[in-house]
């Protein structure tokens, strides 16, 4: 089973791309931190924050699109994914991304949850929606 539960904050505003007739992706930085802590010792251990690429796919990017931004907190749930590429100077590179399937905005300004068997229905980018709620 590969499965990935995050709660983060937003590093970037996400980066989006359209392709293959209307077809969205979605990417941006996700960070994840640990609170600092004291050992029984006394020892002290402080806070670790880890980063973490996210990539969104068609009616998630677009929901992404419209209603994630910098510094928002979200709970994303997908898949981590590992890649391998040459960059143009010939170096080999290494990317872990989390490709996300569910995703919930937990910052106050809105609260939406969505999940991208929603999004990939048919129709379900076509529905009429009011302007307070995302769907």
């Amino acid at each position: 089973m590969n499965k990935v539960m995050l709660i983060g904050n937003v590093g970037n505003d996400p980066e989006v791309r359209y392709y293959d007739a209307d077809q969205a992706v979605a990417q941006f930085r996700l960070a994840t931190s640990e609170r600092s802590y004291t050992l029984q010792n006394g020892t002290r251990v402080p806070e670790h924050t880890d980063w973490h690429n996210i990539v969104l796919w068609k009616g998630l990017a677009k929901i992404a699109e419209k209603y994630v931004h910098k510094g928002d907190k979200l709970y994303i749930e997908g898949r981590i994914r590992y890649r391998v590429y040459d960059d143009q100077r010939g170096v080999r590179r290494f990317v872990t991304e989390i490709y996300g399937e569910n995703m919930e905005i937990l910052s106050t300004r809105s609260t939406t949850s969505v999940t991208s068997d929603y999004k990939l229905s048919s129709g379900a980018d076509d529905r009429k929606t009011s302007d307070d709620e995302p769907f």
